[in-house]
């Protein structure tokens, strides 16, 4: 599992970097894993260098072979309906022809995310609105329902605009459990539009040692080293996963939800001695796949009693992703002369529209709702007995799924 989950971590920090860059005081949240899947999904209806844009965007290029789960035999994943006859239902094998990117990976992953357990919700779900008129490959329709349990939809942008965008809307909130309301505000969606590709994910989980409400008191949280503002800040005091990175002068805590299939990971600068807060600018410019690894992982963190204070917050997070694709290479596809999605339409003209993204996350003393619709040393220090871990400054976060160490969620708090 390390290919996809190293891609998708490669994506992340690259997509952060791009997002993050006029947002120093701003927060930020995305799904990687979602975002994704939803560029994977593209990638079936694209040839040539369209579709090599999307592999070296996603980071799958690198990991060419090396992305299945385990020996690929054809069948069927579990949950899979194997009762269709091979004529009406191509196998497997015919929709992961690609080499450089194993969507049958990506369909693995899917399935082992949606099978989390009953203390779990977790949805992901990928549409693709088309105009009407486009004649489409049935290859192409097969293989985005087999894999990606995606269902295009023909909708009429030309005629009918603002009645394409509640359809899409409608479908974002169902999908979200009312989470997202409002994906496309009226005006985004012009009449032009061809191809849009709506991605999102749903997540709501416990803490496995909730925070007890009663324990919840209002406290300062600081922006930066001048300005202030009171947040409810949880506290609770146990044994967690707590280390501490010597070089960046932060600490890191592993808080686990229910059963420890999902853990939220905080990347905390220390509070300086002249009682400034820490540098998030220095994490964020070592962040690399490695280090990232490395700083969470069970051998660098040792588990000892820890004073928690984490603020209760809601973030959300919408972006419109066509430019910062273009900027990490994904060109071909936006451009009428140069897209080619030949595997999922027939016509020469069909470019991709709009790439919408858009995340909610909701942490409180329960645990967490989130939704969305993308080498420094460790040492163990000898320290006294209870860490105090205060969270009352800006921090980066991230959602893991423990089994496959692949990020659900990347954000950055600087205002609760």
């Amino acid at each position: 599992m390390g290919s996809i989950s190293r891609a998708i971590t490669e994506f992340c920090l690259d997509l952060y970097n791009k997002l993050n860059r006029n947002a120093e005081d701003t927060n930020i949240i995305f799904s990687p894993v979602s975002i994704s899947v939803a560029l994977a999904l593209v990638h079936l209806g694209a040839r040539n260098s369209t579709a090599a844009q999307i592999e070296k965007v996603l980071h799958v290029r690198k990991a060419a072979g090396g992305m299945s789960f385990g020996p690929d035999h054809g069948s069927a994943a579990p949950g899979m309906d194997t009762e269709l006859r091979p004529e009406r239902q191509p196998s497997l094998s015919q929709c992961n022809k690609d080499e450089d990117l194993n969507h049958k990976a990506f369909q693995a992953l899917l399935v082992q995310l949606q099978n989390l357990g009953e203390r779990y919700v977790l949805s992901l779900a990928n549409n693709l609105f088309i105009q009407q008129g486009f004649e489409l490959q049935q290859q192409f329709l097969m293989c985005a329902k087999e894999l990606y349990g995606a269902m295009l939809q023909t909708v009429d942008f030309h005629g009918a605009v603002e009645a394409a965008r509640r359809k899409i809307n409608t479908w974002v909130e169902s999908e979200t459990q009312g989470k997202i309301k409002e994906l496309f505000a009226p005006g985004v969606i012009d009449g032009h539009a061809l191809l849009v590709l709506v991605n999102v994910i749903y997540f709501k989980a416990s803490w496995q040692q909730k925070f007890e409400e009663k324990k919840t008191v209002q406290r300062d949280f600081k922006l930066n080293q001048n300005e202030k503002k009171p947040v409810q800040m949880m506290y609770q005091k146990g044994r967690f996963k707590f280390g501490y990175i010597e070089e960046m002068g932060a600490q890191v805590l592993e808080l686990p939800y229910a059963e420890k299939s999902l853990s939220m990971i905080i990347l905390l600068p220390e509070d300086m001695a002249d009682g400034s807060t820490g540098d998030l600018g220095q994490i964020e410019s070592t962040m690399t796949y490695e280090n990232l690894i490395l700083w969470a992982s069970s051998e660098h963190m040792s588990e000892t009693t820890v004073e928690v204070y984490l603020p209760r917050f809601k973030l959300e997070g919408t972006f419109n992703l066509n430019e910062v694709l273009q900027e990490m290479g994904m060109t071909d596809i936006f451009n009428e002369s140069k897209a080619d999605l030949s595997a999922m339409s027939f016509s020469k003209s069909l470019v991709l529209s709009n790439v919408v993204h858009k995340t909610y996350v909701e942490v409180n003393e329960e645990g967490t709702v989130a939704a969305a619709s993308t080498g420094a040393a460790i040492v163990r220090r000898c320290v006294p007995l209870t860490e105090v871990f205060l969270a009352d400054h800006p921090f980066l976060f991230f959602i893991r799924h423990n089994p496959s160490n692949t990020i659900l969620f990347f954000g950055k708090l600087c205002s609760p």
